[in-house]
């Protein structure tokens, strides 16, 4: 349905193609506005956190819209996601990743394997693949 490489100077592209991609596969407010809220969060982590761009892929699978986002950084693990709001636990980061993993109906993140010859790449690199998906209705 989409697949994208991103940058920064891409982000308000990529928001407004997956918006119209939920409108099109019949994904409704409020729960639209969530999703592209999540993806764009996860989008501009890729893009602060891991190199300076992502590659986005969102496709239906079931009665589900999936948003697979990966980059070429160092990796990161589901545990440094914070239980509670960012701040009210003392940790300082974390909004994007919470706020995705909260209103997404499936989460997960996972190592992902670096594209051969990916730019930016950095010497040990493993990249990070999030991915977030809500129920169609």
């Amino acid at each position: 349905m989409l697949r994208r490489r991103f940058t920064a100077r891409l982000l308000p592209q990529l928001r407004l193609l997956v918006e119209e991609c939920a409108v099109r596969e019949g994904l409704v407010e409020p729960r639209r506005g969530e999703f592209v809220l999540a993806v764009d969060e996860i989008a501009g982590n890729a893009v602060e956190h891991a190199g300076g761009s992502g590659r986005l892929e969102l496709r239906r699978v079931g009665d589900e819209l999936e948003c697979r986002i990966s980059d070429a950084g160092p990796g990161f693990s589901e545990a440094v996601i914070p239980e509670l709001l960012p701040g009210l636990d003392g940790a300082p980061q974390g909004r994007g990743l919470w706020l995705a993993r909260l209103v997404a109906d499936r989460f997960a993140v996972a190592a992902g394997p670096v594209e051969a010859g990916a730019a930016g790449t950095a010497a040990g690199a493993v990249g990070t693949v999030v991915t977030l998906a809500v129920r169609l209705r």
